[in-house]
This record gives C-alpha cells, structure tokens and sequence, in this order.
C-alpha cells in the first residue's frame, strides 16, 4: 500500500512540474507575442509620423522607424530563446539597422563629405559586428577583431586624405599608414 501511494506522490509531483514548466513556457511565448507585436505597432506609428516629411529627412525617419522594430525584435527574440547565438544575433541586428540609418543620413551629404561618412558608417558598423561577434568567441576572434577595427579606421583616414593634393596628400596618408602601421 505504501508502494502504491509513493508512486502516486511521484506521479503526481512529476506531472505539476511537467505542468509549471509548460504554463512557463506559454507565458514566455505570450511575452514574446507580446513584444514583437508592440514593435509592430511602434513602428507603424513612428512610420506615420514621418509621412510628413519631405526628402532625405524623411527617408532617414524611415530607416530610424524601421532600424527600432528591427532592434525591438531582436531583443525580443533573444530575450525568448534566451541562448548566447540568439543575443549575438540581435547584436548583429542592431548595428545593421544602425547602418542603414547611418547610410541613409550620409546622402544628405555630397563629394568627399559623403564618401567620408559613409566610409565612417561603415567603419562603425564593422567595429559593433565585430564587437557582437567577439562577445560569443572571444579567445578565436579577439586579433582578428582588432585588425578589422584597425583596418576600418585606416579605411577613413585614407578617405580623409582623398581631397588633398600633392605633398599634403602625401603627408596625409604617411601619417594615416604609420598611425594604422600599414
């Protein structure tokens, strides 16, 4: 009789964690649900509000509108699956959305102004991949990050130097070469 009434105790014990555990993951789902529909709605709002506009400020309110739902659901996504890969993901997918901001408020701009930041742009978003990336596997990526920081610098100090002529150009990119010891 005691045997019998364990094995019910245990029965029933393992079936309320089967349950708990369960009711938990509904609830995460339903936070997940949550969050991913809210940045939906941010961003049709926010999208609305730049119908407004006119031009590049309003293709850059875009770019904003949709580099925050782009972000929001990232978090949301890693917040969910709650894993290293999926929070380096949504690392990733922050400094893509803040590159596109980035590229679209450099055509505002003309010339060398535009070639430098873009060039600045994309230097910024190298350095936040690698960033995220080396947040997963720092021991492997740790140099191999540093040289593409040190490579995505050199990339806008030559930009720099691109509307000098002659000796100042020279000296330009000698001092860029030395500072970045290409």
């Amino acid at each position: 009789m005691k045997k019998v009434l364990v094995n019910i105790f245990l029965c029933f014990a393992t079936l309320s964690f089967a349950t708990a555990v369960t009711a938990a993951t509904d609830a995460e789902k339903a936070t997940y649900k949550s969050a991913k529909d809210s940045a939906t709605a941010t961003y049709k709002t926010a999208r609305t509000q730049c119908d407004t506009m006119k031009g590049n400020p309003k293709d850059v309110c875009i770019e904003e509108a949709k580099a925050a739902e782009k972000r929001s659901k990232a978090e949301a996504e890693a917040q969910y699956k709650n894993t290293p890969k999926a929070h380096m993901n949504a690392l990733v997918a922050g400094a893509d959305a803040d590159y596109a901001v980035a590229k679209e408020k450099c055509n505002a701009q003309s010339g060398n102004g535009k070639d430098v930041c873009v060039k600045e742009a994309k230097a910024v978003h190298t350095k936040a991949i690698v960033d995220a990336k080396s947040s997963q596997k720092i021991s492997d990526v740790k140099s191999d990050a540093k040289a593409d920081k040190s490579d995505a610098d050199y990339n806008v100090a030559i930009e720099k130097c691109t509307p000098l002529a002659g000796p100042a150009k020279e000296a330009c990119v000698a001092s860029a070469k030395s500072q970045y010891g290409k």
